[in-house]
C-alpha cells in the first residue's frame, strides 16, 4: 500500500472517522493478532489482547507523530503483552493451580492451527523475552533498529538476544526430530 494512503487512514483516524479505523483494523489485524498468537499459542487470548491494542490505538492514536507506525504500533503491542504477563504473574502467586490451568487451556488452541503444533511447543519452552524477539521479528516484521527501540536496549543486545534465541529453538525442533 503506497505510504500516502497509510498516512491518509491514519489522519481520518486522529479525527475518528469510524471508516478509517476499519481500514487500519484491515491492514494490521491479521499481523497483530499472529503477533499475540505465537506469543501465547492461545487463540482467544490472542484475540483478547488484539482487542485491546486496537482500543488503546482509538485512544493514543493523537499521539503518534508520523515517524514509523509500525514500530510505533507494535510497541503499544509489545506493551499490552507485557501487561498480561505481569498480571498473569500476579494471578498465579495467588493462585495454586493455575499455572497448570493456563498450560492445558493453551495447548487447546493446537488444534485449530495443527500446521504450527510443532513451532508452538518449541516456542513455549523459550523464556518469554526471547519468545517475544523471535516473534516481533518474524510475526511482527520489525527491524533489528526497530526492535531494539521498542526494547529499549542497544542494537547488539537485541542481535545477540535474537541470535542465541534462534539457536535454542533450531536445538529444541532438532531434539523433538530425532525423539
Amino acid at each position: 500500500m503506497p505510504r500516502n494512503s497509510l498516512e491518509e487512514i491514519l489522519e481520518g483516524c486522529k479525527t475518528g472517522d469510524s471508516g478509517s479505523y476499519r481500514e487500519l483494523l484491515n491492514l494490521y489485524g491479521k499481523r497483530c493478532y499472529s503477533y499475540f498468537y505465537r506469543l501465547t499459542g492461545d487463540s482467544h487470548l490472542s484475540e483478547d489482547l488484539l482487542g485491546q491494542l486496537f482500543i488503546k490505538l482509538v485512544k493514543k492514536i493523537g499521539t503518534f507523530r508520523g515517524d514509523n507506525f509500525d514500530a510505533w504500533l507494535f510497541t503499544i503491542a509489545s506493551n499490552i503483552f507485557r501487561d498480561y504477563l505481569r498480571a498473569k504473574q500476579r494471578r498465579q502467586d495467588a493462585l495454586d493451580g493455575s499455572v497448570e490451568r493456563a498450560r492445558y487451556e493453551s495447548t487447546q488452541s493446537f488444534d485449530e492451527h495443527p500446521q504450527s503444533d510443532r513451532l508452538q511447543v518449541e516456542m513455549e519452552k523459550l523464556d518469554a523475552d526471547t519468545r517475544e524477539l523471535i516473534v516481533m521479528r518474524f510475526y511482527g516484521q520489525l527491524s533489528f533498529k526497530e526492535m531494539a527501540r521498542i526494547r529499549g536496549e542497544p542494537l547488539g543486545t537485541t542481535l545477540s538476544k535474537l541470535h542465541r534465541g534462534l539457536a535454542k529453538l533450531k536445538e529444541l525442533m532438532e531434539q523433538n526430530e530425532n525423539e
